[in-house]
């Protein structure tokens, strides 16, 4: 299933990223982006959220360490899998991931790059989670973002500061697959 994800994401490289009702609107009507992060919403909306993604023929990736209402267990990912038609999951918890994998559902694992520790526990958890994808933040830093993608064998997404072409070309340029960006002139490259 993962490998699927990963075309579309290939061939459509700027990922709309939306944290309010008024973004999750203006993506829906833009034809450019195929895969659209939910960055916002709870336990009450996130169905609606999912299914008027759904509709404008999207997929659909719940950030679900930002859904309000929901625990960090395993659980949780069951209920967006059957609560929603989300197609995946986005998370910074390595026990989501993996339990989204056995629900064979698409996962995104999130890393903060913070320092040198948090490069080391990407190399080594790509093996043990196995994401279908890896998103950094911030993916402003194309030096970073090229040692990563050459030690990675999981494909990357650069995420957060993107704000304008040079920071879309530097991040795909430096290796990443893609770019996620709430910028909604990003959305349009």
């Amino acid at each position: 299933m993962g490998n699927e994800f990963v075309d579309v994401v290939e061939g459509n490289p700027v990922i709309a990223a939306v944290k309010d009702w008024a973004g999750l609107e203006s993506c829906c009507r833009t034809d450019g982006t195929k895969v659209v992060f939910v960055l916002f919403g709870d336990v009450c909306s996130i169905r609606d959220i999912v299914q008027k993604i759904k509709k404008a023929g999207k997929i659909a990736m719940v950030h679900i360490d930002l859904i309000s209402g929901l625990n960090s267990k395993e659980i949780a990912v069951d209920y967006i899998k059957e609560n929603t038609e989300a197609d995946g999951i986005i998370s910074t918890k390595p026990v989501l991931i993996k339990r989204a994998k056995e629900l064979s559902m698409y996962s995104v694992l999130r890393y903060f790059l913070l320092d040198s520790m948090a490069l080391e526990n990407i190399r080594q958890q790509q093996y043990t989670v196995r994401p279908d994808m890896i998103e950094v933040l911030p993916g402003v830093m194309p030096k970073v973002i090229k040692k990563i993608c050459y030690e990675l064998k999981t494909p990357v997404i650069a995420g957060g500061l993107i704000t304008d072409r040079e920071d879309v070309m530097g991040a795909l340029s430096a290796g990443a697959m893609a770019v996620s960006a709430t910028n909604q002139e990003v959305w349009k490259m």
